[in-house]
Formats: C-alpha cells, structure tokens, sequence
C-alpha cells in the first residue's frame, strides 16, 4: 500500500500546533511522519526529549510511522550505539532515517535490532551504498530508503538522475519514500526555506501534481510534505489521489454528448501494448458501444494531450479514446472531446503499453 506523509519538526514550532497539523493529517489518511533529530542540537537536552516522545506517542496513537533523520552527532548526544538503539525504541519511532550512513556493516547490524526499528537509508546519492550494504548481509524486511530534500531554489535533483536513484533501490525490492513541497507551508528543518522537495522541477508545480508525478513513476511507494504546514486543502488534494492508477485531470469541452462524458469519465481505460508514437489507445469502449451513433461535432487539428472519441465516420473505431500524444491533423472524423490540464500534460511521457489508466474532471 502506498503512502502518504507530511513532516514535523518539534524544534521549530510548539507542541501544540504540531499535535494539531498531526491530527489533520491523520484524518485525510496520511500515515507517515518524517521527523528530525539532528535539528535539535543546542535545544536543552531534557526539554527536547519530553516534547518529542509526546509528539511520537500521540502519532502512534493515530497508527502514524514517525521516522527521525539523525547522524553519528545523535547517537553520541542521546547516548545510543550501532548495536543499541534502546533510544530510539523508548522515543516510541518506527524507524530512524540514516541522513550519512556509514560503511555498510553497521547499517546491517543497526538491522537486526531487538525492537524492529527500521533503517532508512539516503537514495540520493546514486553511488553503490545499497549494495555494500546488503553485501553485509542486513535483515532486508528492515531497510527502507527515502530520497533527501533540497531547500535551496535549484539544488533539487534533475530527473535524470531521481530515476537512476530510485531503481538502485526498486530493483532490490527496498520500499522507497520522496519528498514534496507545500506552497502554503513556512518552514523546514533548516533555517532556509524557498520551497521543499526532492526533484527541482517540482518546486513550483501544485502540490498533487508533484504527488502524482512520482507515484507515475513507478518508483516511489511513498510521498512526504517535507515542510510545514501543509494546508487542509493541500492535504485534502492529497488524500484524494488514486495512488495506484494514473488519473489525468482533464476539462471537458461544452457540448459533449452523455454517452462521450461517460466513456471518458466512467469506463475503464488501459493503454494498448501495441502502442503508438502519436496517441494512447483505449479500445473498450468501442465494443461496448458498439452500433451506437457518434455523430461528428468537434473535429479541429488535434494538440498534444487532446481527449478524443472516433466518430461513427470511422465505422470500426467508432467510440475509441485516444490520447494524442503529438500534435496531428484531423481528418475530421475524430472528435476532441477534453483536453488534460497544461500542468499535466509531461505525465502522458509515463503511459506504458498495458498500464490502467483514468481522468477526473476539473
């Protein structure tokens, strides 16, 4: 089951506004948190252990996997060790995300802890960590991996090399995790802050648009706000993805008959395998509706990520929808029925020959 995720940080605001945004999030289904340790270095050490363990505690409570960033200065300043995280067990976290790493053997070692404690490891980097590390022979059922976040304004990763990332780990059966950005949100776990994300290109896109990107992908199991607040509606947008199947939202054109809006928005979709360079194939609807009469109404020259429906000039093909995948000529037999939204139109470079798929109307 994927994931959602939003992310806290006890250092920054008070407890009580991150009970509440942990609340929120917790009724819109999300069930991660990513937190931090490393971040409270200077905070009085007492102090920053009571307001963390109850932010824990009432996570746990609402079925939330509360996973800590830390490094090798956490483990000196808490008093824990590679072959006892006692610690960390006690703050109640269901994992604890190695921000560095070390050489390998450790994180194996760290994997067979006595509480279950998951390792997450950094995805970021793209060297061969994961594989030295399960060369040691680690309990796998307790790796994780989770890409880093990037709060400068262009430090974020290019696409290219997210991609190479994410199937270093996917190849090995690791679940992975990445984050994305809230517009409404103010903060991070660093004092810089022009927006929070994994991929650079997300850093402007609309908080769903980013969300559905990296589940398209095929590569990304979960998905964390990595800063805060999230908005309601952000997480609401959120909660409301079809994280399993890639849904375009589309707008669809005036005049459009019942029939077209329906195979559009309520039939099954699925691209064919014998896939073309110029458009999607979805070919069910025409057995369905079959004998039924799609009169030509809207037949323009057809733009990249145009929702079309043959018209009955095309006798056979009549009822099929297509996506165009390219700018074409139109015969005028083909009606333009929709158009997916500017914003999501690179998500059509993700259509694979075989793979479900749906729209959601603007």
């Amino acid at each position: 089951m994927k994931k959602l995720g939003i992310s806290v940080y006890p250092g920054h605001t008070t407890l009580e506004e991150n009970l509440k945004y942990i609340e929120l999030a917790a009724g819109y289904g999300f069930k991660r948190i990513f937190t931090c340790l490393i971040s409270l270095e200077g905070v009085k050490l007492e102090d920053s252990v009571v307001q963390f363990e109850k932010m824990v505690t009432y996570a746990n409570e609402r079925g939330m996997e509360v996973i800590a960033d830390i490094d090798d200065g956490v483990f000196k300043r808490y008093g824990a060790a590679i072959n006892d995280l006692s610690f960390f067990s006690e703050l109640g976290l269901y994992g604890i995300r190695l921000d560095l790493g070390f050489s390998g053997n450790e994180e194996s070692i760290m994997s067979f802890n006595p509480y279950g404690i998951k390792i997450e490891l950094n995805m970021s980097n793209g060297n061969r960590y994961l594989e030295n590390i399960l060369s040691y022979k680690p309990n796998v059922e307790n790796i994780l991996g989770c890409h880093n976040f990037y709060p400068k304004v262009y430090t974020g990763l290019s696409l290219e090399h997210f991609m190479k990332c994410s199937r270093q780990f996917k190849e090995f059966g690791i679940r992975t995790a990445a984050f994305v950005n809230s517009k409404a949100a103010k903060f991070g776990q660093w004092p810089v802050s022009e927006g929070i994300c994994t991929l650079e290109m997300h850093r402007d896109m609309p908080i769903e648009v980013q969300a559905k990107h990296l589940f398209a992908t095929g590569l990304i199991d979960d998905v964390i706000v990595a800063n805060a607040f999230a908005s309601e509606e952000e997480l609401k947008k959120l909660s409301e993805l079809n994280r399993d199947k890639l849904q375009f939202k589309v707008e669809l054109l005036q005049g459009i008959s019942e029939v077209e809006r329906r195979i559009i928005l309520e039939e099954p979709h699925f691209n064919r395998g014998d896939v073309s360079d110029y458009m999607a194939r979805s070919t069910q609807s025409r057995v369905k509706y079959k004998g039924y009469d799609f009169p030509a109404h809207n037949t323009p020259d057809i733009k990249a990520g145009d929702i079309l429906i043959d018209s009955s000039l095309y006798t056979r093909y009549a009822g099929e929808l297509q996506i165009a995948l390219k700018d074409m000529n139109n015969s005028g037999k083909t009606n333009v029925v929709g158009r997916i939204v500017p914003e999501e139109i690179f998500l059509l470079d993700y259509l694979e020959p075989w793979m479900k798929f749906g729209f959601v109307e603007s």
